[in-house]
């Protein structure tokens, strides 16, 4: 049975989206759309998760006629098995993403690299105090080798608990202690996730899903959450600037050098490769008035909240990004990019560029960028963009539309200096309900959607209700490209919200970074917490990725349930051929951590749920509803 053959407009709600997609077709690339219709009608048991390849016994189905496999292990065991395997690869992505921070902390500690510097010095000691290492009297690369320290041994296996626990509400961590959940180590919690679902050991559904989520608080208030403070400490914190986004930033009289992925260490050196005067004057020489950096997906989010480098385009536009013709490399680091790509560059002059020994592509060219030499390798991979240049086809070039401007630079600590260096203006809005909650809309696409109707949609109808939306990831393009990242679009928010965005100058969906650094939006929920003297799981908040697809995301999912969040997805993991690791998901975690999931595909009934959600907390806190 063939899928239904749906229309370019179905797929997605864009048009400069459209614009490509029909190019696409005329050019013969294939994209992400045509590749799912000859994937589907996918395997039905797959998608319940009661499919088990774990060992040579099998592979074994589970149905009403085969209830059990080779080894016994029934549905919910296998459902289990397969959900924190999945949870374990996407903490693994994220947290990976955060190791690389510390070697480049340890890179500039030890004088081994000078294209690296601690830009946010103020930022790292404070840290430092945060997580008990003396600062004073002590140089600052003194005391960026203790964080350095302290941070590797995240990773391991000695400690009790994470550093960053330190930020945790005191209520939240006696519920982690209570129930064994307290993370210990990233890389201990994905192992054991790793040894409890093999063949003859874990076989209780519930004490799995237990150490799932404890693997996804590893990621969330570990691994993560270091991704993103070093990344601040070493790259600067991003502060509140205007930028651009969609496929109209990219320019047909410039070397047009896409980065993409998720970590900014190679990008921030093409940035500033680009922006060096032998560069420039290399690329004049070859034609081009200059070299444009354009962004996508997370590693688009980093130089973009940093810097204001533009935004062409989140997941599901990264091969349409090449179809334009005007992209003269796509530089990558690892995760979200699609094989498919060094396939859609080769039908174009677009030279297809990788950048990190545990993401090489078949096809592509190859750079092993270290810190020692990052800003001369960078420099090499611009180069190879200019060559690339001499050789575009101007008839093969069509780029669609006109740049949209959008506000970006949310930290923490820029909310913190606009509020006037403490939360109580915040408090007071949310307390009197011009401010009724936040939501953080967060993550992916997913061709299974039409592209972005969900993550728009689900914005638009939260802020209606005065609930302010904070956004990360795949998120941001698709706010921005609707209007909804410029004080103007307050015109779309109810009253109250309206108020308080007015008189700040902000718009009522704030942009807080790459999908890392959800774990800005996990530390702004403890700071509320603390400072009102509760737990994150009564502050009336939610989390919602409606249109998610990937490991990282359903990691994301669970350390905010397991956080105390309430949060929503379009779509279930693929764990509904289990009804009890199904209920625990979706009734059993809120007993247990006072929060769980919901799944909702419909924006206007999950804004609906979200928003009864955060009645309930309002009301639990004694606030107008």
């Amino acid at each position: 049975m063939a899928n239904k053959k749906i229309s370019i407009e179905e797929m997605s709600i864009w048009d400069d989206a459209h614009q490509m997609l029909r190019k696409a077709q005329r050019d013969g690339v294939e994209t992400a759309w045509d590749r799912l219709a000859q994937q589907t009608p996918h395997c039905t048991s797959c998608e319940l998760g009661t499919t088990c390849r774990n060992c040579t016994m099998g592979p074994c189905r589970i149905s009403k006629k085969m209830p059990l496999g080779v080894c016994g292990a029934d549905a919910d065991v296998i459902v289990a098995r397969n959900f924190g395997r999945f949870i374990a690869g996407g903490a693994a992505g994220h947290s990976d993403h955060g190791r690389d921070l510390v070697e480049v902390l340890e890179a500039i500690v030890n004088n081994e690299t000078s294209d690296y510097a601690i830009k946010d010095a103020e930022k790292l000691l404070r840290i430092a105090k945060e997580i008990g290492i003396d600062i004073e009297g002590r140089g600052i690369k003194e005391v960026a080798k203790d964080v350095m320290d302290v941070f590797y041994a995240d990773f391991g296996s000695r400690k009790k608990e994470v550093a960053f626990l330190s930020r945790v509400p005191k209520k939240r961590k006696e519920i982690w202690q209570k129930l064994g959940l307290t993370p210990r180590g990233v890389d201990r919690e994905i192992a054991e996730m790793m040894h409890r679902t093999h063949m003859g050991c874990d076989n209780d559904a519930a004490n799995t899903m237990l150490h799932a989520a404890r693997t996804s608080l590893a990621d969330g208030w570990s691994g993560s959450m270091i991704g993103t403070e070093l990344s601040d400490v070493i790259f600067g914190t991003p502060t509140p600037k205007m930028g651009k986004v969609n496929l109209g930033v990219l320019k047909k009289t410039q070397v047009n050098v896409l980065v993409h992925g998720h970590n900014p260490v190679v990008s921030e050196m093409i940035v500033e490769a680009a922006n060096s005067s032998d560069m420039i004057k290399k690329a004049k020489q070859a034609g081009a008035e200059g070299i444009n950096i354009a962004g996508l997906c997370c590693t688009g989010n980093e130089i973009l909240a940093r810097r204001g480098i533009p935004m062409a385009g989140n997941h599901l536009m990264t091969e349409l990004a090449v179809v334009t013709g005007a992209a003269e490399a796509i530089v990558v680091d690892y995760q979200c990019i699609m094989p498919s790509l060094v396939q859609a560059a080769a039908c174009y002059h677009t030279k297809f560029i990788t950048t990190a020994n545990k993401a090489k592509f078949t096809g592509a060219i190859h750079f092993d960028v270290k810190p020692r030499h990052a800003l001369a390798q960078a420099k090499e991979i611009v180069g190879i963009a200019i060559e690339a240049f001499k050789h575009r086809d101007p008839n093969r070039v069509d780029i669609p539309g006109e740049p949209v401007d959008i506000m970006t630079g949310f930290s923490n600590e820029a909310l913190l200096t606009a509020l006037g260096g403490t939360l109580d203006p915040l408090l007071d809005v949310v307390k009197s309900g011009k401010i009724r909650g936040f939501v953080a809309i967060v993550g992916c696409n997913n061709p299974k959607y039409r592209q972005d109707s969900c993550n728009v949609g689900l914005a638009k109808a939260l802020i209606k209700k005065d609930i302010m939306v904070l956004v990360t990831g795949c998120v941001t393009t698709a706010a921005g490209k609707a209007g909804l990242l410029v004080p103007d679009a307050v015109n779309q928010a109810g009253s109250g919200l309206k108020e308080v965005c007015t008189a700040l100058g902000i718009p009522p969906v704030l942009h807080m970074g790459s999908c890392v650094d959800n774990s800005r939006i996990l530390h702004l929920c403890s700071l509320i917490a603390n400072a009102l003297g509760v737990d994150i799981s009564d502050l009336p908040v939610g989390a919602s990725s409606p249109e998610w697809y990937s490991e990282k995301a359903a990691a994301i999912g669970l350390y905010a349930v397991a956080s105390g969040i309430y949060t929503h997805l379009g779509h279930p993991p693929n764990i509904t051929g289990s009804q009890l690791v199904t209920d625990i998901a979706l009734n059993g975690l809120e007993d247990l951590v006072g929060a769980s999931f919901v799944i909702e595909p419909d924006p206007i009934k999950a804004a609906n749920l979200l928003d009864a959600r955060i009645a309930e907390k309002r009301k639990g806190l004694g606030l107008p509803t």
